[in-house]
């Protein structure tokens, strides 16, 4: 079946539709979550379309999938005064709470955030288009993340149980929360990325001010009864509408202690500006990338073009961590393209739930419009679309196009796409593709491919302070979790891993002595007669 056969039949009648993957009528959701309890908005909602069509004798027509509240800046504040509350300057009972006893109601929230599962799977499918394998893949990665940062944190605070005698000085050193934390993820992993920031948060003492991506904001509903009845009033808020109107007061009232955020650099920008402390801001960001594959005249072109093609496409290029410009050495290149090109007519264009289905629909409404103009711009400087079929588009779904030879003169050189348009960029000298590395704005990661010791090892170094993750004949990616996952330039603000992240969201504090009898028989009576939640000796196992 042809590619525009394939794009007729692309969006199915309702009645076409799998029982275990139809959706009940749309939901009108009003509930946020402050200081403890489900509240009402009775004010103005945001409608949630999915990016499914159904096709019927009228055309195409979007479903829509409900709605979710638009809180008003005086709402959201109030979430934020639950927050200031319940961390009350440190003073409060999650601040103060023992780690064993915080490990406890996280894994609470675990055990009922499972139990929601099949809901988030099918809200990740509709909402954001994303394939089913993947969308299963993404909550129990989240699940394996939360249960991999309790083991971190029970190591952390296993390894912080003892004393350390320095120069006549007794000392016991332990990681303690910061205050009042603003969580905010991105739509393309509306519950991975965010969890990553959240979850790290909330165990180390924080109280949090969470706000869901701009796409994939029903996903959460199923779990603010979790959230809810698993933590402490205050310590979880929940709140939506425009960030513009919301998160710009939060920001603007100078009690956020930690922003956490993945999404442009530019929003990031802003909203830090706005804090009247950025001194006292703790930021974990996670911003904006453009990628390069380097692919070296000797690489094995089976394995770069497989690694370039998931790189570049999987979930349709919407990863931060894709590759988003590819360098094919001149000598290759045309053989490298016919494969390329080869094996993405193999990929199936397709609903989210249907098995095999590799490309789907578009979430951000504009994003099919904005692509066709950077394909556009390209041509316009000497580019061809150079697989079938690439570039044609039905509503939400846009078919790969692969762009050859791309120029610094066009848009897509630079811009960062985060869709399914593939730059193949032709070149003869090393020099330039290692001037693009160290002119952009941007440093997340980038892949090597190729066999030469001496070379790679050579553009190893080159790119070492350039990006914060080199693969080699490898495409990238964010995993394993236990990895530093960062970025330089304008890609990103501090390290995540597991327990990177809980470093993130703490500070070291120490209390000290002189190894003196008094002193020592002082702390011995603290930690026997447990007065102390910071001064134990407690192991947890």
């Amino acid at each position: 079946m042809t590619t525009a056969n394939l794009l007729s039949h692309l969006f199915p009648a309702a009645a076409d539709i799998p029982e275990a993957f139809r959706l009940p009528d749309p939901v009108e959701q009003r509930d946020y979550l402050v200081d403890g309890e489900l509240r009402t908005w009775n004010g103005p909602l945001a409608q949630v379309r999915s990016p499914i069509y159904l096709s019927g004798a009228d055309g195409d027509t979007q479903v829509i999938l409900g709605s979710t509240p638009l809180l008003d800046a005086d709402t959201a504040l109030t979430a934020l005064d639950a927050a200031v509350r319940a961390y009350d300057r440190g003073q409060g009972a999650w601040p103060t709470m023992r780690v064993a006893e915080r490990i406890q109601h996280v894994e609470a929230f675990l055990a009922r955030m499972r139990e929601q599962r099949t809901a988030v799977v099918k809200l990740l499918m509709w909402e954001i288009g994303k394939n089913l394998k993947d969308s299963e893949k993404e909550f129990d990665r989240t699940c394996d993340y939360i249960v991999d940062t309790i083991g971190a944190l029970k190591e952390l605070d296993r390894r912080s149980s003892r004393f350390e005698l320095e120069q006549d000085t007794l000392g016991q050193i332990r990681r303690v929360p910061l205050g009042v934390a603003l969580c905010m993820g991105p739509y393309n992993y509306p519950l991975n990325e965010t969890f990553t920031t959240l979850i790290p948060a909330l165990i180390m003492g924080n109280t949090v001010v969470f706000k869901p991506a701009k796409l994939g904001v029903l996903l959460i509903r199923p779990l603010l009864e979790a959230f809810r009845d698993s933590f402490p009033a205050g310590v979880i808020n929940v709140i939506y509408g425009s960030g513009r109107e919301t998160v710009s007061a939060l920001m603007a009232s100078g009690k956020i202690d930690i922003f956490a955020f993945i999404g442009t650099n530019k929003a990031a920008s802003d909203l830090k500006k706005l804090h009247p402390k950025p001194h006292r801001l703790r930021a974990a960001l996670g911003l904006d990338a453009k990628n390069p594959g380097i692919v070296l005249p000797d690489a094995d072109l089976d394995n770069a073009v497989s690694e370039a093609l998931t790189g570049s496409l999987s979930f349709n290029g919407q990863r931060c961590t894709a590759l988003k410009i590819l360098f094919v050495h001149e000598a290759v290149v045309e053989r490298f393209i016919e494969q390329f090109n080869a094996k993405l007519q193999g990929l199936k264009p397709g609903m989210p739930w249907e098995p095999g289905v590799a490309l789907t629909p578009l979430p951000e409404n504009t994003k099919v419009d904005y692509l066709h103009a950077l394909v556009a711009d390209a041509q316009a400087h000497g580019a061809k679309v150079v697989n079938a079929h690439g570039g044609e588009a039905r509503a939400s779904f846009f078919y790969p196009a692969v762009l050859y030879p791309v120029t610094p003169q066009m848009r897509v050189y630079h811009e960062e796409q985060f869709g399914p348009v593939v730059p193949i960029v032709p070149y003869r000298d090393l020099d330039t593709v290692i001037d693009y590395v160290l002119e952009s704005d941007f440093g997340q990661q980038l892949s090597l491919f190729g066999s030469d010791p001496a070379e790679i090892g050579r553009l190893v170094d080159a790119f070492a302070n350039q990006v914060g993750r080199i693969n080699i004949n490898a495409q990238c990616q964010r995993g394993p979790d236990t990895f530093p996952f960062n970025g330089r330039k304008n890609s990103a603000e501090g390290t995540l891993s597991v327990h990177d992240a809980l470093r993130t969201f703490s500070i070291r504090t120490l209390v000290a002595t002189k190894f003196q009898e008094r002193n020592k028989q002082l702390i011995s009576d603290i930690i026997r007669n447990r007065e102390s939640s910071f001064l134990t000796t407690d192991y947890i196992f």
